[in-house]
């Protein structure tokens, strides 16, 4: 095959046979997972382009494969990775083949695609490489829109009925912009990526309502007013039906570091007792999503998802998604858990579920990428902190750790530097009591190193 050969023309939206693989029929070139994995991180030196011409080539050039499934396309600031992932378990638990793209990957990239909860295989990676590699070097494509074509490609390949997709950054001009979705979803406003998407809400808003398309309903669950009215005024322009998941009542009923139960009435229906398998009270804004988003689908009859496969959904969202990072526990004794909030109101709602579960004292490993505001990050964790190891992800976007150490230091903050992520986390659990509880965050590049070495797996350095 070569780069320019279109994906095979008989491809059915029902068809669920195992696709055979054409490792062995393509040209010498890139012939391993080091290689491919090695040729797309060496495309992060494009850098970030917003703007959708050289994915529309690439696709072109691969025919077309996100015409050939139906899309729920989200966006948002926070929330979008997890409420992404609920809408995938879900439709993967009611027996659609459900693809799943997301964005950054915390350990493997093959974590970024996934079909029923898999990953893509290590030899599907080498496969679209390949496949690409003359077209995204002749128009200097940037690694995210390679990796958002090399999705779209394996999910038409797998013959996936419904595509989950997440943007990368912002909504407007994303690669993944391109899609002709059945849904949006707008989680969350908050200020992250400013020098490119904007200083304020209203500007940020106006990116990522970019998603939105004529006609196709939009769930939201964004609370700031002034990012909301954009967001109200795009739909009204593009006469999309907008659905508010802020509505309603819930009642949590109980909640431990890996599942809440809630009870939930509101324009998504009246739901008793929904296990979420996934910790943390923050999670109540994504399930709401999740919940008018299948709500809507089914009243469309685009669907027709039973209540059954809802809570099925909901209570094994990791393993028909695969998502990890949200409070994850990734070792018992000492207790530790790693969770990528890497923006103030992440990290104040991370906070917040911590102290409801009486969660005081921890001891935390905080590390972040550049253009965040350390300081209200930091304000934030300081009710629930006994002291801080502060590191440097193995990332040139990272703050260097003295530059950290003299602002949770400035704030009365206990904290040192540590050499390495893999330093913090092994003197922490080594030197700390079995009953002790340890937090992982401040970036998907820190949790990523941590959970790495506790795994005994290799973490190669990515940005994007």
């Amino acid at each position: 095959m070569s780069a320019g050969t279109p994906l095979r023309s008989d491809l059915k939206r029902d068809s669920h046979r195992a696709p055979e693989s054409r490792i062995s029929t393509l040209p010498t070139g890139v012939s391993s997972y080091e290689e491919a994995i090695g040729f797309l991180y060496g495309l992060q030196s494009f850098g970030i382009k917003l703007g959708l011409h050289n994915i529309r080539f690439l696709l072109k050039k691969l025919g077309d494969p996100h015409r050939r499934f139906r899309v729920i396309h989200v966006a948002g600031t926070n929330g979008k990775g997890s409420t992404a992932s609920m809408i995938a378990a879900i439709l993967t638990a009611a027996g659609r083949k459900t693809a799943l793209y997301t964005s950054p990957h915390l350990v493997d990239f093959t974590e970024r695609m996934r079909v029923d909860g898999r990953a893509v295989s290590k030899e599907s990676v080498v496969q679209w490489t390949h496949v690409l590699e003359a077209d995204v070097q002749r128009i200097s494509a940037t690694f995210f829109e390679t990796v958002t074509a090399m999705a779209f490609a394996w999910f038409a390949e797998e013959r996936v009925d419904w595509a989950v997709v997440e943007t990368g950054l912002g909504g407007r001009l994303d690669a993944t912009n391109v899609v002709h979705p059945e849904l949006t979803v707008l989680t969350s406003i908050g200020k992250e990526h400013t020098a490119i998407l904007g200083r304020t809400f209203t500007a940020i808003a106006r990116e990522k309502a970019g998603i939105l398309k004529h006609s196709i309903p939009c769930i939201c669950g964004v609370e700031r007013r002034a990012a909301a009215d954009v967001i109200r005024s795009t739909a009204k322009s593009l006469r999309a039906p907008i659905r508010w998941s802020t509505a309603g009542r819930v009642v949590l009923r109980r909640q431990d570091i890996e599942h809440v139960h809630l009870d939930v009435d509101g324009p998504y229906g009246r739901w008793k007792n929904l296990e979420v398998g996934l910790g943390g009270k923050y999670q109540i804004k994504n399930v709401r999503l999740a919940l008018l988003a299948v709500h809507v689908l089914n009243a469309r009859k685009a669907l027709s998802i039973p209540e059954s496969a809802v809570r099925t959904g909901l209570r094994r969202v990791k393993e028909l998604s695969g998502i990890r990072g949200r409070m994850s526990v990734v070792h018992r004794q000492p207790r530790i858990l790693v969770d990528v909030a890497h923006n103030p109101d992440a990290m104040r709602e991370l906070a917040a579920a911590l102290r409801a579960m009486d969660l005081k004292r921890l001891h935390v490993v905080f590390g972040v990428a550049r253009d965040k505001d350390v300081r209200s990050m930091a304000r934030a964790l300081k009710p629930c902190v006994v002291d801080v190891m502060i590191v440097a992800a193995r990332t040139p976007r990272s703050v260097p750790a003295e530059e950290l150490l003299a602002i949770f230091h400035s704030m009365g903050i206990d904290a040192t530097v540590a050499r390495s992520v893999e330093d913090a986390v092994r003197t922490l659990r080594d030197g700390s009591d079995p009953t002790s509880t340890i937090l992982v965050t401040g970036s998907h590049f820190v949790a990523g190193e941590a959970v790495a070495f506790l795994e005994g797996r290799e973490y190669l350095t990515i940005s994007q």
